[in-house]
């Protein structure tokens, strides 16, 4: 991240900020504040400028915020302060035409039928080991990498990728979750 430049109107004096605890802070932080961008927007890429806007907006305040104990929170609302400020600024434009303009031969998405799918993925999952569950919700449910799975658990490396490996084929094998096959 680069050194923002600040100048004052009153003076033609430059100052340069710089806080070394807002960079730690963002290092840290980042997977899990991306991840609540990600909830807020659609696409992977709006959500990283989201995340870089409110970043911005915190680097900004720094020096005003009393309690640095609280700053995901503080981090949270201005990705959703953002995210409202966007989406209330948008325009829409719509295009009377002849023709609908949806794609031709997409089969049409049931929700009754998603919701069984979805239905029958849990109750596949809650049917595993304890422990091979815990493993399966934090890496693909939760997005945990394997070595974050690892650590969470307290387990090494090589037992998350052999019991992931084996809640899937145990998955694979569900005769509820034949219709996705």
């Amino acid at each position: 991240m680069t050194t923002p430049v600040c100048t004052s109107a009153s003076n033609a004096k430059t100052r340069t900020l710089s806080y070394p605890s807002f960079t730690s802070y963002v290092k840290a932080r980042q997977p899990v504040l991306l991840r609540t961008a990600r909830s807020l927007t659609a696409n992977p890429s709006d959500a990283e400028d989201l995340l870089q806007t409110a970043l911005a907006k915190t680097y900004v305040a720094w020096d005003r915020i009393e309690d640095h104990r609280a700053l995901d929170g503080y981090v949270r609302r201005a990705l959703l302060n953002t995210r409202t400020s966007q989406w209330r600024k948008r325009k829409v434009d719509e295009f009377v035409c002849d023709e609908l303009p949806e794609p031709e031969g997409l089969p049409a998405v049931d929700p009754a039928e998603q919701q069984a799918l979805h239905d029958a993925m849990w109750r596949a999952i809650m049917k595993l080991p304890a422990r091979q569950r815990a493993m399966v919700v934090l890496r693909y449910y939760e997005d945990l990498s394997e070595v974050q799975t690892a650590e969470v658990l307290g387990v090494s490396v090589g037992t998350v990728k052999s019991a992931v490996s084996r809640a899937l084929g145990k998955l694979r094998e569900d005769p509820e979750l034949e219709p996705v096959r």
